[in-house]
């Protein structure tokens, strides 16, 4: 077997990837939606955030809506490419063959 990839140990958490899948495929989302979205406790879901905008995967947007907070976030650049890349060495990890085979 040939070597095996390295997958972005940022990325494979499993609340961090549900909200860059979530994030992928649209503009932005509020925290709130994404915790209802993942299942996530308001404290996991919060800390995932921040390593996930400490790596720069993510960018967060505060304000007030009706004098409550709401934090908007969305993927950066960086986090689009580092996504992809992790979508690739999963495959590459699979292999074409697995893909192949039902």
């Amino acid at each position: 077997m040939s070597e095996l990839p390295e997958l972005d140990p940022v990325i494979h958490g499993q609340v961090r990837l549900a909200v860059l899948s979530i994030l992928v495929g649209a503009d932005e989302a509020d925290f709130t939606y994404l915790r209802d979205q993942i299942g996530a406790s308001d404290g996991n879901l919060s800390v995932q955030l921040s390593k996930l905008e400490e790596a720069g995967y993510i960018a967060v947007k505060k304000q007030f809506v009706d004098r409550k907070p709401k934090s908007i976030y969305r993927m950066t650049e960086k986090g689009r490419t580092a996504f992809l890349r992790y979508v690739q060495g999963l495959k590459a990890l699979i292999g074409k063959d697995f893909l192949k085979k039902k």
